[in-house]
């Protein structure tokens, strides 16, 4: 599979890219979903001065592989919000999102949830509210590619 380096200043590039078609004072908490939204997510907090900012974790891939099933683990506390911007790195499969998306309108359903992330695939069965570029191959983002100890 062809993977794509994404640097830091691509990232940089993008998120500023990525704030103008943010609408001004809408969303009062920001949710990263771990690990991957969670760079851009701190990055979106400080530009937009939120400072609720949460995390949710999910899995559906293995390294590459992906799981049958995603699997949601939800810390959140959000009885204060109500305008919620839910953050990822990438609409690879959209499944993730979808998961999310559909778990905090059932969970949370006083919420105003809307979706943004650096990329989406056009295959994915979920397209975010707010994303920057579309991704033809797999992306190796800077934090992944330049933070992980080498295995030779």
């Amino acid at each position: 599979m062809e993977k794509l380096y994404y640097s830091y200043e691509d990232f940089r590039t993008d998120t500023r890219k990525l704030l103008k078609k943010l609408p001004e004072n809408e969303f009062d908490t920001i949710i990263g979903v771990a690990r991957g939204g969670l760079t851009l997510a701190h990055m979106l907090s400080e530009a937009l001065n939120i400072r609720n900012v949460q995390s949710i974790s999910t899995q559906l891939y293995d390294d590459t592989k992906k799981r049958e099933c995603i699997t949601i683990t939800d810390t959140c506390s959000l009885e204060k919000s109500k305008n919620v911007l839910l953050v990822d790195d990438i609409a690879d499969s959209g499944e993730t999102l979808k998961a999310l998306y559909n778990h905090f309108t059932l969970t949370y359903p006083h919420l105003h949830c809307k979706t943004a992330t650096l990329f989406y695939k056009s295959s994915s069965i979920y397209e975010p509210d707010y994303w920057v570029k579309e991704a033809a191959a797999w992306i190796e983002f800077f934090w992944e590619a330049d933070f992980t100890p080498a295995l030779s």
